[in-house]
């Protein structure tokens, strides 16, 4: 059965469409150094794998934190608040987390990757809506109109502000009513299989995933991109339909 003609598409925002700027080590640097802390960048950097296993813990254990602006901010401030601890940092630990996670509030420090205004551009050429579905606090759609990215952006569906977090069905349900489109009228790229590729799956997109690293494990019937430069010869190359994400 071939699929209605694509209508829209949306996005996940971190390491899709935004990264840290310059890095999330060297933020936390300059707040520790403002804080009277003087620290290597090779120090922090050398304990961010530690401060990420705390973020995959946490959303391995329950990732419904999503849906709370509170569970947020509660798990960044158990990251950062580890990352002080284990730079002998106890008396401030919390405050500089606090510090940070406040930091990453500002547009200033992140920066879309230069591929996104591009692939927007391109998509609303075509007529299409163009949305985010996306795990964020609420944020979210400042950073988006800091960053200039809102004029070429239908929607935003944040979890923390519906209450509803990828990969739940029902967030992705939600921004295509939002637009105006069926699910299978959509598709969906993100970063992150679980979240992005089975959520838009389950819901009825078309997903693909965007493996900037190529670090992303193969799965059976996927393939993946590695730049949004790609996006268009996967939505509509030389497979014929709007279906070159994810197979169902």
């Amino acid at each position: 059965m071939t699929r209605p003609a694509l209508r829209a598409v949306f996005f996940d925002v971190g390491n899709t469409l935004l990264y840290p700027h310059p890095s999330v080590a060297e933020v936390c640097r300059q707040v520790l150094r403002e804080a009277g802390h003087t620290r290597d960048l090779s120090a922090i950097d050398d304990l961010m794998p530690l401060v990420e296993e705390y973020y995959e813990d946490r959303y391995r254990a329950d990732d419904t934190f999503w849906t709370s602006e509170e569970e947020v901010s509660d798990v960044w401030l158990g990251m950062y608040s580890l990352l002080c601890r284990r730079l002998g940092i106890t008396q401030q630990a919390e405050a500089i987390a606090r510090r940070v996670y406040d930091e990453f509030g500002l547009a200033s420090r992140w920066r879309p990757f230069d591929d996104v205004v591009p692939a927007f551009e391109r998509l609303r050429a075509r007529g299409l809506r163009v949305g985010i579905v996306s795990n964020w606090d609420r944020r979210l759609p400042r950073l988006l109109t800091g960053l200039g990215l809102d004029p070429l952006i239908d929607t935003v569906v944040c979890s923390a502000e519906v209450g509803l977090h990828k990969p739940d069905p029902r967030i992705f349900e939600l921004a295509c009513r939002r637009v105006g489109v069926a699910p299978e009228e959509a598709a969906h790229v993100g970063d992150h299989y679980y979240a992005d590729v089975i959520g838009a799956g389950v819901a009825g997109l078309i997903a693909v995933l965007l493996d900037r690293k190529g670090h992303s494990p193969a799965a059976e019937g996927l393939e993946s991109i590695r730049t949004l430069d790609a996006l268009d010869a996967q939505l509509w190359g030389d497979r014929g339909t709007c279906g070159g994400g994810a197979r169902r």
